[in-house]
């Protein structure tokens, strides 16, 4: 079994989030000595914008990146993405993705990554064409996620619809996997099909700070707070006001980096303070950099946000040897992590509490050393890249 087609929504060059590990995950099967061809998008996150430098592409498109095949198409990109334009985006680039599909003539095993669940029946079509295995990997729980962010209004007969073709889905595929403990207990509740525990990793050699220099975004000489990554409906954008009007502002730097759909509310929301600065995203090559520069992380979750999603980012946060600050749902995967790893201090809601403790914490630098240094050796054990990929790829010849 050496033909595989891999299915992904998000593929480099986006470099953050499901498009950085749908990437890396392909690179590492290509090493191994598999031939993977990627069906994907035009390349638009987290900006909800197709990139200038595939604008003016045709709207399919052949491309060889790194010895491995990618068929793209110009899917449809709303610029403020509500749910129905969320549904034409979604069934855009299903349409479009089919025709490519039929130009790949060999396939043994497709691997569909979701968000989209879409993403499934494409590889469901493979499947039948070929007599091939189907691979199910869930990065989030797309319908649960826009139910539980208020991006579905509520229950309604259309999200019946959906978790109903959601369940349909995953029972044609072969296997099913998740990037979390609690995920997999969601996905228990929605298919009986085989099931294997897939983390997200990190790549502890590119996320270092023994080999990091301080960023130019963290060059600050007071207590420097950062939050880098997609700003978008997941994150409680309301809380992360109240906090930097409750901080002392002569004390604290507050650094926002990343883009994303609330990118122009939390804009306009932090322009009255002095100390809280926005930044658009750093190349990769810079992220180990940005990460390490920081004292403190922040990740302030909707705490009715559980089982949908466990944030990657958490994982980068980790290996920068810095402790973090999240406020979430206290079931979420996140506190497992944190109660088990010591990496920082976790709140399932927001309160006077939380400052306290973030003074508390940056006032004992030995104190904060150590759980940076806890946090990283934590997330090296049990999530390196070379460990998970390898794990994963014993999982892959059973199959």
């Amino acid at each position: 079994m050496k033909n595989i087609t891999f299915i992904s929504l998000n593929y480099a060059p986006e470099d953050t989030a499901i498009g950085l590990y749908s990437t890396q995950w392909v690179d590492f099967l290509r090493e191994s000595g598999y031939n993977v061809t990627v069906i994907t998008a035009f390349p638009y996150y987290p900006k909800w914008e197709i990139s200038k430098e595939y604008k003016q592409k045709k709207t399919f498109l052949k491309e060889e990146l790194n010895g491995t095949t990618v068929l793209r198409y110009k899917q449809y990109v709303p610029k403020k993405p509500t749910f129905l334009k969320r549904i034409i985006h979604l069934s855009d680039f299903t349409i479009g993705s089919i025709f490519n599909l039929f130009k790949i003539k060999e396939c043994d095993l497709v691997i569909s990554v979701v968000p989209f669940t879409t993403s499934v029946f494409l590889g469901y079509i493979q499947k039948k064409r070929f007599k091939a295995k189907l691979w199910t990997h869930i990065q989030d729980f797309e319908f649960d996620a826009a139910l539980q962010t208020g991006v579905g209004k509520s229950k309604n007969i259309i999200f019946s619809i959906l978790f109903k073709l959601e369940k349909w889905l995953f029972s044609k595929s072969d296997l099913v996997s998740t990037i979390s403990y609690s995920m997999l207990n969601r996905l228990s509740e929605k298919t009986k099909t085989e099931q294997y525990f897939l983390p997200n990793w990190i790549d502890d050699a590119t996320i270092n700070p023994s080999t990091s220099k301080t960023h130019q975004y963290l060059q600050s000489k007071k207590t420097k707070i950062l939050y880098s990554g997609n700003i978008g409906d997941k994150q409680d954008w309301l809380t992360f006001i109240q906090f930097c009007k409750d901080l002392n502002e002569e004390r604290y730097e507050i650094v926002i980096v990343g883009d994303g759909s609330k990118k122009e509310w939390v804009c306009g929301n932090i322009k009255p303070f002095h100390n809280v600065n926005y930044y658009p995203p750093v190349p990769f090559e810079e992220l180990s950099d940005l990460l390490c520069s920081a004292d403190v992380h922040i990740l302030f979750q909707k705490p009715e946000v559980i089982d949908t999603v466990m944030p990657s980012k958490v994982l980068g946060m980790m290996a920068s040897g810095k402790p973090s600050i999240v406020i979430g749902n206290s079931k979420s995967e996140v506190k497992s992590i944190f109660d088990a790893s010591g990496a920082g201090l976790y709140f399932s809601e927001y309160s006077l509490a939380l400052v306290e403790a973030l003074e508390n914490l940056t006032i004992d630098k030995v104190h904060l050393q150590k759980q940076g240094e806890e946090a990283r050796r934590y997330v090296i054990e049990n999530f390196s890249k070379q460990k998970i990929l390898s794990n994963m790829l014993k999982q892959l010849k059973e199959i």
